[in-house]
């Protein structure tokens, strides 16, 4: 039992960091309601939440490298403990994204890199292999518990409760952290400023742009922002555009600055040689997108069962369970099958899985969500994303090289929070304008006196926000409208968000199937012995490889 500890120790802050999401998530409308706020500003806050992780990871990592990695592990916890208190005794949204988004980000990006490390570390050969699909497989709980924990809690006591639980797994881990071993020797390194910068605002642009879409218009503009009383949309293309854009910029002179201080001889924040690796870069970006879909379906599926059918936080984590359970069990069955397949055979089983589901819940989509097609899809939506959780963390880690290991765990943190962030963005930002522009099309169409289209025209003319179906009637009366044209205008609203939810689960497909095309480089050997020492091809420091043949995985440089 000893020898499990340290996973025990470091799978319990994995489960805490993964956990967070998803319990807020089940709990929107319950802190919409309690601080008073939109489902616009959850939006942003979630969003943010992983951006931050994402924008800031790299740094992490390095300085991991540079503090020790159970130094940074220790440190991290404690800011992450101290952004949890403050989130549970928020008193605002802005509190809140303090707190969560800002404050919890931070101490995340000393953890999660830190933890991939340490359990390189810790553990050699098979015995690291079972750690990594451990570490997956807690992964995957978190975000199959994280609806039914937070659901039971926010329902029957309140979400605050589970940031107060937060911090106190959190001490326990910074109290038993003495028994993980950190065998790493520190390095002595300059963090370049800059490329910390270019790196940050970059994703922050891109994400940030993204997620005002809904709003602000992808390329023509809409509800643009003003500045005393001046529409701020350059040469009459939406800021959207334009941030994205700049983005861009700043994140391509990023990578030309990580190659230009290689080439000099200094130290970069992460070398982009790795990235010429195949086995890393497919897996890397598998992991994107994966997490990508999650966030997507763990933002807009919540939405609509507690603001269109008015499900309470339980309701929603038990309507989700189905992907709860399936998750952890094919976590498992996936570990199971590593013995028998590929790696990249159980990835494109996973990914061709997770393609049909979302196909199942775009046919389940209907007033209701109580069709066995919505159940069978989200069971295998979970099926695939425990099938993916299972393989890619040992897929990424054995591609490098124990000295990069702490490099690549930021890596790994930059892309599931990239993607988390992405998906939250995209997702919700085409479920919000897919409800602006329906239910626009449908007040358009309708048999309401014109009178009563041009009132609603007005009140909307700055967007459609998601508040409860079942309030819109009265929302309709108290703007003027007398009760049938109330009626009227809440079915509408209604039709209106099933649309847009049908609109989303269809991106969703389109992010799904364009993952496939990521999956080529995944090792499509099966993991065989290797004996301790024998030499690993494809590493980092062998710039005449590719890649390392997933059998090296087991070998002591392997993961």
């Amino acid at each position: 039992m000893k020898k499990w500890a340290v996973v025990v120790i470091l799978g319990a802050a994995q489960f805490v960091m993964v956990l967070d999401g998803t319990v807020m998530n089940v709990s929107i409308s319950t802190v919409v309601d309690d601080l008073g706020t939109t489902v616009s500003a959850m939006q942003a806050a979630i969003t943010f939440y992983t951006l931050t992780m994402a924008a800031v990871m790299l740094l992490g990592a390095k300085l991991g490298d540079i503090w020790g990695r159970r130094r940074a592990f220790v440190v991290g916890s404690c800011v992450y403990a101290a952004g949890s208190l403050i989130t549970a005794l928020s008193p605002s949204i802005q509190v809140l994204f303090l707190g969560w988004s800002i404050i919890e980000g931070l101490g995340a990006v000393l953890v999660i890199p830190a933890i991939a490390a340490l359990v390189a570390d810790n553990y050699k050969g098979s015995a690291r292999i079972t750690a990594y699909a451990i570490i997956g497989a807690v992964s995957g709980a978190a975000v199959a518990a994280g609806p039914l924990i937070g659901g039971f809690v926010t329902t029957y006591f309140s979400w605050r409760y589970v940031f107060v639980a937060e911090v106190v797994i959190m001490a326990a881990v910074v109290i038993f952290s003495r028994r993980v071993t950190d065998a790493t020797s520190r390095q002595r390194v300059r963090i370049d400023v800059p490329s910390v910068l270019l790196s940050a605002l970059g994703l922050v642009f891109v994400v940030f742009g993204m997620l005002q879409s809904k709003t602000w218009g992808w390329i023509r503009p809409l509800a643009s922002p003003e500045i005393g009383g001046v529409e701020i949309a350059p040469l009459g293309i939406s800021l959207t555009a334009w941030l994205m854009l700049a983005g861009a910029v700043l994140l391509y002179a990023f990578v030309r600055r990580q190659a230009s201080l290689e080439r000099r001889g200094h130290a970069p924040l992460v070398h982009i040689g790795m990235f010429s690796i195949r086995q890393l870069r497919s897996g890397l970006s598998v992991l994107g997108a994966q997490y990508a879909v999650t966030a997507g379906l763990f933002f807009m599926v919540p939405v609509y069962l507690q603001m269109t059918l008015g499900l309470d936080a339980l309701e929603t984590g038990i309507k989700i369970f189905p992907l709860s359970v399936s998750l952890i069990l094919f976590s498992i069955v996936g570990t199971r099958l590593s013995r028998l397949w590929s790696p990249r055979r159980i990835v494109r089983v996973g990914q061709l899985v997770l393609v049909f589901s979302a196909v199942l819940l775009l046919g389940a989509a209907t007033a209701d969500l109580r069709s066995w097609l919505f159940a069978a899809g989200m069971f295998l939506a979970g099926a695939a994303l425990g099938l993916l959780a299972s393989q890619l963390g040992n897929v990424n880690m054995s591609a490098v090289t124990e000295k990069q290991t702490s490099e690549v765990g930021g890596l790994q943190g930059v892309f599931q929070n990239l993607g988390s962030s992405l998906g939250t963005a995209l997702i919700g930002s085409v479920l919000i304008g897919a409800l602006a522009t329906s239910f626009a099309g449908g007040v358009a169409a309708s048999d309401l006196p014109a009178d009563a289209r041009a009132l609603v025209t007005e009140a909307t003319e700055g967007g459609v926000t998601i508040v409860p179906a079942a309030t819109v009637a009265e929302l309709g009366q108290e703007s003027g409208l007398d009760a049938a044209e109330a009626t009227t205008l809440a079915t509408i609203y209604r039709d209106s968000q099933l649309s847009s939810l049908r609109i989303a689960f269809f991106a969703l497909i389109v992010i799904s199937v364009v993952a496939l095309l990521f999956s080529r480089g995944i090792p499509g050997e099966k993991p065989v012995a290797v004996r301790p020492g024998a030499p690993a091809r494809g590493r980092l420091d062998d710039p005449s490889a590719d890649s390392p043949r997933s059998g090296e995985a087991g070998s002591p440089r392997g993961a």
